[in-house]
C-alpha cells in the first residue's frame, strides 16, 4: 500500500539498513496491544505471511475466517489482510488478555512496526521496479515511551534475513508491474482475469508447507511473469 506523504513528516528522517541501530526497542511496553487495533485494512500480508500462517495455524486462505483473514482491493490488486473485530476493532489474532497469539509465526508487517520501507529506485526515470530498499522510523506510531535502541535485524526476528529481503524486493516490484497493468489495461474482464490468477497462484493454492518456501515462490512467480508479460 503506497503511502502520499514525505518522509519528513512520518519519520526521524534517516534511513537505515538491517545491520543499524534503530530507536525502536520498547523496553516500556505492557502489552498496550495499540499496533494492534484501529489498523483498517492496512495489515497487508503477502505469500509468505500466508505460508507461515498455515504452518502456525492451519489457516489457509481457501476459506479466510472473517474475523481473522479478509481479501480487499489494494491499489488494484485482490491482497489479503488481517481483519480487525468489528466489536473492538483490534486484530482478529488478539488473545483475551490483548497478547498477539500467533506471535512466533506473526506476520511481517507485525515484525516491521513501527518501521517502515523506503523503496529507491536506481533510475529515477524507472517507476515500475526498485532496486533496494531501506528502513526508516514510523515516529508517530507506537505510544510507548523511553524506547531503547536495537539492532534492526533483531527486531525484525526474521530468519534468513538477507534471502527474506530479497524476496520482500521481488514481491514489490512484481505488484508494482501488475499495478501498472490494471491501471493501463482497458478489459475489465482482463483486470478481473489477472487478479482472480494471481490470487490463486500466490494465495489460495496450497504451499507444501513441508518444503522451502522461496522455491515454490519463484516457480509460481515466473509463471504469473510469463502468463501476463509482467
Amino acid at each position: 500500500m503506497k503511502r502520499q506523504v514525505s518522509l519528513e513528516e512520518i519519520s526521524d528522517g534517516r534511513l537505515y539498513s538491517r545491520r543499524d541501530m534503530a530507536r525502536v526497542g520498547c523496553g516500556g511496553c505492557r502489552g498496550c496491544s495499540d499496533c494492534c487495533r484501529g489498523m483498517g485494512k492496512s495489515a497487508i500480508l503477502d505469500p509468505l505471511d500466508v505460508y507461515r500462517l498455515a504452518q502456525g495455524t492451519g489457516l489457509s486462505m481457501d476459506a479466510p475466517l472473517p474475523d481473522k483473514l479478509e481479501l480487499n482491493v489494494v491499489d488494484g490488486i485482490i491482497l489479503p489482510n488481517l481483519a480487525m473485530n468489528q466489536e473492538n476493532d483490534a486484530c482478529g489474532f488478539l488473545d483475551e488478555e490483548g497478547r498477539c497469539s500467533i506471535h512466533p509465526f506473526r506476520p511481517g508487517i507485525c515484525r516491521l512496526f513501527p518501521l517502515g520501507r523506503y523503496y529507491v529506485t536506481a533510475d529515477a526515470r524507472e517507476t515500475q521496479s526498485a532496486s533496494s530498499f531501506r528502513y526508516f522510523i514510523q515516529v508517530h506510531e507506537c505510544p510507548a515511551p523511553n524506547k531503547t535502541k536495537v539492532r534492526i535485524e533483531k527486531w525484525l526476528e526474521q530468519p534468513e534475513l538477507a534471502r527474506y529481503e530479497a524476496y520482500i524486493l521481488k514481491w514489490h516490484n512484481f505488484l508494482a508491474r501488475a499495478e501498472v497493468f490494471v491501471r493501463e489495461e482497458a478489459s475489465e474482464d482482463t483486470v478481473k482475469d489477472l487478479n482472480l490468477c494471481l490470487l490463486n497462484l500466490f494465495f489460495l493454492k496450497p504451499y507444501d508447507l513441508t518444503q522451502d518456501f522461496y522455491g515454490q515462490f519463484e516457480e509460481r512467480l515466473e509463471m504469473a511473469k510469463e502468463l501476463y508479460s509482467l
